[in-house]
């Protein structure tokens, strides 16, 4: 397959990687480099991928880990904060539906990373459980588990603001 059909192929699918790499670090510009990193990967090593496979779960599986790849580059060099950082003038929203949706992104942010692209996948890019479950290279039922465990989680989050409490089995 040439490289000018590797780009028919992958061009599809850049909307939804980019929603992916939206929601997994929460600025569009820093997303839209997420993205670009990983079609740039899977241009250079297309020949890696299994022939006749969906290229869908490939290509999150790199999205994947060239963002984790990142975070613990950040976590090495520590936090960068700009010299003239200036602080802008906070506006309250007036709408209920953006308040509720900043919250759930809010929430979102606060579950453990494996539950967070659990979610991602399956509820947002609509990925099937095997697929999710190959791009975080886990079994199924790790995936289900850690799906379940989130989505109540983000729902405790949400509607009481902050997370359940764990109960002890005697």
């Amino acid at each position: 397959m040439s490289r000018n059909d590797a780009a028919a192929v992958l061009e599809p699918l850049i909307p939804a990687l980019r929603r992916y790499a939206r929601a997994l670090v929460g600025d569009a510009d820093a997303a839209d480099d997420l993205v670009q990193d990983c079609l740039e990967r899977a241009l250079s090593r297309w020949w890696l991928r299994r022939a006749g496979d969906d290229p869908k779960p490939w290509l999150f599986t790199i999205l994947r880990n060239l963002h984790i790849d990142r975070i613990r580059q950040t976590r090495r060099r520590g936090v960068a904060v700009e010299i003239d950082e200036t602080n802008e003038p906070a506006t309250t929203a007036e709408q209920d539906h953006g308040l509720g949706v900043r919250d759930a992104l809010a929430a979102l942010d606060l579950l453990p990373e494996e539950q967070k692209a659990s979610i991602l996948l399956v509820g947002v890019e609509d990925l099937s459980y095997e697929e999710a479950a190959r791009v975080l290279d886990v079994p199924v039922g790790t995936l289900m588990s850690r799906l379940s465990r989130g989505r109540q989680r983000l729902r405790a989050l949400i509607d009481g603001g902050r997370a359940p409490m764990l109960r002890r089995v005697k």
